[in-house]
């Protein structure tokens, strides 16, 4: 093959692996530094990750495409909120080395941002059935505000049925999108997070399972056939709620709601 077809070649296999693929600059030096690199989420922080990185610091310090209040600067508007952020060492299918950014959750309000893999399941999309059930529970909550209001004692067994309904309601709900989250492992089937935490002994997932950065970017290497071979996870921003987060700090997946998921991806 002559060196012009191997060009090519990279070309297409880096558009291959989408649009949130950031390709090493140096890259004698990143497969120098790879090498015999195997996916243990166990390893301490690779130094292409520490590379990848700052990469992504210094790209979240001055970017200006969306605006989330991280409580870094004077100039943020509404509750601060820090986040995880996660990067995910990979390497292409004709030997390109690389690396993929996710966030935890939504960023600045949304699920898709440059530079970002896509979540595993968009519930922010319109015309999707979660709106659908939201507002369908937000209607039950104000006909028990109604009635409440009115006469609560009066409207006792009314209240009570709507109760019961919102309840039956929210559960289905919660089901239903839980039933939406379906991952990859390795060779490339698929189970949705109820299974996955039914056979971890969870009666059901916990709140937020399915969002957190490793799994989102574990999923977007397998459906473009990337070969993972080191993650890391930091904080960036302030934490009103825990003092167990501090920013730039590194971290590992989360036991509660990414052991099980990740097990089975790795699986």
């Amino acid at each position: 093959m002559y060196k012009t077809d191997v060009k090519e070649d990279l070309s297409i296999t880096e558009q291959d692996a989408g649009t949130a693929f950031c390709r090493f600059t140096d890259q004698d030096n990143a497969r120098s530094v790879a090498e015999s690199l195997t996916f243990n989420l166990e390893d301490n922080i690779h130094p292409l990750c520490e590379t990848a990185i700052a990469e992504l610091q210094q790209y979240l310090a001055v970017q200006n495409e969306w605006k989330h209040n991280f409580g870094l600067g004077s100039h943020g508007n509404g509750a601060v909120i820090g986040k995880m952020f996660g990067v995910l060492v990979v390497r292409t299918r004709c030997g390109v080395l690389g690396y993929l950014s996710a966030f935890s959750g939504k960023l600045a309000n949304g699920n898709h941002h440059n530079r970002f893999v896509e979540p595993v399941f968009d519930g922010l999309k319109t015309g999707g059935f979660l709106n659908a059930g939201m507002i369908r529970l937000s209607a039950i909550n104000n006909e028990i505000a109604v009635l409440s209001g009115e006469d609560a004692i009066l409207h006792e067994a009314a209240i009570t049925k709507l109760k019961e309904l919102r309840k039956a309601h929210s559960n289905r709900l919660q089901r239903q999108l839980h039933e939406q989250y379906n991952f990859s492992n390795r060779a490339g089937q698929f189970r949705n997070l109820v299974d996955i935490f039914t056979d971890h002994g969870y009666k059901q997932p916990p709140a937020g399972a399915g969002e957190c950065a490793g799994p989102k970017l574990l999923q977007y290497a397998f459906r473009h056939q990337l070969e993972p071979l080191a993650l890391a996870e930091f904080w960036w921003g302030l934490s009103p709620k825990s003092a167990t987060w501090k920013h730039g700090a590194y971290y590992k997946p989360c036991k509660e709601k990414c052991a099980p998921i990740l097990s089975y991806m790795l699986s």
